[in-house]
């Protein structure tokens, strides 16, 4: 094929932009190494705030931040709206600079970096409520699950679709109260459950990933979480669904603002995240999925993963950073 080609021409650029992904989530897990374990989740996630902002600042981009901090009013740096980038294709962002704070502030697995971009338009725009969600890995059927059927239908579906009994089946959800009635239902029917303290986004990219040992996540959790992990699973390939959870018609009322769609609809894949997605996340601490930031004299050890809707290539990064030869203030 010719160098001049439109194809070649196309792809190379794309290329470089999942690279310059994951120095994002590199530089905002490595600003919050230093607060791992110390009780103070804040200035955790302001550390990652701070790191991903200054990176997003050499990407080639022009960039419009959809999921974020919040508001501007209520986050000083990545909040939603802000326009973060160097110039070029425009791009709607979804982050979450510091995905489990807690996790961080008391050193407990699967705290991570996370970014997702998308062609403008594509980012289901999310307001800060919750989101009911439930979601599987690649290579089953399409309908096998479904956010309507019970706890016990969707378990039985899936472990028959697995080829195995229901008792082999790991269901993940985040251990809080409101979800007392998965746990049991899980557990009337044999199935077993792993919970989470933190972190439905890591929770749902395990189900994607064959040595977590989870096959589906079931629960609540932040609705823009939920568009981060939609964004993450049509790069894998897995399915997911969510259906927003309204308190009041203030609510109902500003999500209408935000979509002319239903939006108290179901929601599918394509519904939060649709067009050509990238997503990348970095350890910060250990866990199911990635290793978390290690620091000795000169040198950060960093693992992250990227990965793009088009390809479905998940490429996983171990990268080793020389501090002497590129400062942190300047390594991005």
């Amino acid at each position: 094929m010719p160098l001049s080609s439109p194809v070649t021409a196309y792809r190379v650029p794309d290329r470089n932009l999942a690279l310059e992904l994951v120095r994002v989530t590199e530089a905002a897990a490595i600003e919050s190494f230093h607060w791992i374990g110390r009780g103070k989740k804040n200035e955790a996630d302001n550390a990652a705030v701070e790191g991903m902002r200054r990176a997003f600042d050499t990407v080639g981009i022009s960039g419009t931040v959809v999921i974020g901090e919040g508001e501007m009013d209520e986050a000083p740096m990545l909040y939603i709206g802000e326009k973060v980038g160097s110039g070029g294709q425009k791009m709607d962002i979804a982050v979450d600079p510091l995905e489990g704070t807690n996790l961080t502030a008391k050193n407990l697995p699967n705290a991570i970096t996370v970014v997702a971009l998308a062609e403008e338009g594509k980012f289901l725009h999310a307001p800060d409520i919750y989101m009911d969600k439930i979601a599987i890995g690649p290579d089953y059927p399409e309908g096998i699950i479904d956010i309507d059927n019970s706890i016990e239908t969707n378990l039985r579906n899936l472990a028959k679709a697995k080829k195995v009994d229901v008792s082999e089946i790991i269901l993940s959800t985040l251990d809080r109260d409101r979800h007392e009635e998965i746990i049991a239902k899980a557990h009337e029917i044999g199935a077993r459950v792993k919970l989470l303290s933190d972190g439905d986004v890591a929770g749902i990219i395990a189900t994607c990933i064959p040595n977590s040992n989870v096959d589906i996540f079931i629960g609540s959790g932040g609705a823009p979480e939920g568009v981060l992990a939609a964004a993450a699973l049509r790069c894998f390939d897995g399915q997911m669904q969510g259906r927003l959870l309204f308190e009041n018609q203030s609510q109902i009322d500003r999500a209408k603002t935000m979509s002319k769609e239903d939006p108290q609809r179901k929601l599918f894949l394509n519904d939060m995240a649709s067009g050509d997605v990238f997503f990348s996340a970095t350890g910060v601490t250990s866990g199911d999925i990635l290793q978390g930031v290690k620091w000795r004299g000169k040198h950060v050890w960093t693992n992250s993963l990227v990965t793009r809707s088009r390809s479905k290539t998940v490429r996983f990064f171990n990268v080793r950073h020389d501090l002497l030869v590129q400062p942190l203030s300047a390594r991005v």
